[in-house]
């Protein structure tokens, strides 16, 4: 095109290029390393729910358009689902919204709640749509960073409270948090609580790893905490839990305003997405306590088995309480740039990891930290444990 002297890409989004997860995850196919970047499982999910999925549709059921809230039996599902794990009662009817996953849900959420001038903390380091939907709000972002302290990456609460501001329209919670692996605990949720309370703040909290949690570590929707249910949009994902990601059905539970807005805005977005899964799903949120407390140990065990591999490499490793990441610290092995370095690492070890700093404002601290993937085969970690160690000479 030319004579066109203003940029096509709207200026909302010029810092925002191709994802480094689409930069690193080209890198590996070229490369032939093993990817341990992007946080998708190398296998399906359970078959009975596969299953459910093709019955849905050989039955017409979800072919066409679903209704725009989400199918009944999904939001049924979801309101059992939070009363029975967390004692948190919604209607289905009017306090749950089905999306097209849990990064719909981010946007929507985001775009219905924020305008122009709001400010809005988020915990960093932090999920790169994250950015990307605050600016599309055209809202600030003002980022708190969590910091590594005795083995976990710790948030200052005095930073949290100094952070808000008379433009502070809502805090976004990661728990339990990518990429650091972090859960936070009830003491730093009751704070965070008690803050939202006295600022009158809405909270918008991402639980898409709610049942990835480890050691005894205590998943707390901070929607239960005292003034909260009211003020708080949870966010849920069927695709950590049951390793369908290429579903995308997600969800939302809030009050019936918060509900409302939220729907506002998703509605012409995707408007729906995801039919016949979204009965499949509805179905694997009430699969036995079994299947989730299998998920847990079987992830528990690749996290040791990667993490022991990475700290015999030479790595600094933060053990995650949750998720199915591990953060790890370069600095041990004379590193410092994590872009550098995982740019070098396929053709150095044939393995991909994705450097922290992509997701902070302040790249400084996220420098030295980089994160792998552990939602692999025991045979794939094996294998990248194998390759790493050559780092350690």
């Amino acid at each position: 095109m030319t004579g066109m002297t203003r940029p096509l890409l709207n200026r909302r989004l010029a810092e925002f290029g191709t994802t480094i997860f689409a930069e690193m995850s080209a890198l590996a196919a070229r490369t032939g390393a093993i990817n341990l970047g992007q946080g998708f499982p190398d296998t399906d999910g359970p078959e009975e729910i596969r299953e459910a999925a093709v019955r849905a549709l050989r039955d017409g059921r979800g072919n066409q358009y679903p209704p725009g809230p989400g199918v009944p039996e999904l939001r049924t599902a979801v309101a059992e689902h939070q009363l029975k794990r967390y004692g948190l009662g919604y209607d289905p009817d009017t306090e749950v919204l089905v999306t097209a996953g849990a990064t719909e849900a981010i946007a929507a959420t985001l775009l219905a709640l924020v305008e122009p001038g709001d400010e809005v903390i988020a915990l960093e380091p932090y999920y790169d749509s994250y950015a990307a939907c605050i600016a599309m709000a055209g809202s600030t972002r003002v980022p708190v960073t969590l910091r590594p302290h005795e083995g976990r990456f710790v948030l200052d609460l005095d930073e949290l409270r100094a952070a808000v501001t008379d433009r502070t329209r809502l805090i976004l919670l990661n728990t339990p948090h990518n990429p650091t692996g972090t859960v936070l605990t009830r003491a730093e949720l009751t704070a965070i609580a008690e803050l939202a309370v006295a600022r009158d703040l809405l909270v918008v909290t991402d639980e898409v790893y709610e049942h990835l949690v480890f050691d005894g570590a205590e998943h707390l929707p901070i929607a239960s905490l005292p003034g909260m249910r009211e003020r708080t949009v949870t966010i849920g994902s069927a695709g950590k839990t049951f390793s369908f990601t290429g579903w995308k059905v997600g969800w939302i539970t809030a009050s019936p305003e918060l509900t409302a807005a939220v729907r506002s805005a998703k509605q012409f977005l995707t408007y729906v997405a995801s039919g016949p899964f979204q009965y499949a799903i509805a179905e694997a949120l009430r699969l036995p306590d079994s299947y989730f407390d299998s998920v847990r140990a079987d992830l528990r065990a690749k996290r040791d088995l990667l993490s022991d591999g990475l700290a015999r490499a030479g790595f600094g490793v933060y053990r995650p309480a949750g998720t199915y990441f591990v953060t790890t610290d370069i600095r041990p092995l004379g590193e410092s740039d994590g872009f550098a370095f995982c740019r070098a690492l396929p053709e150095r070890a044939g393995v991909v990891a994705i450097p922290n700093a992509v997701f902070y404002d302040h790249r400084a601290e996220g420098a030295p930290f980089v994160r792998f993937a552990f939602c692999k085969g025991v045979d794939v970690l094996e294998e990248a444990v194998s390759r790493l160690k050559g780092l350690a000479g």
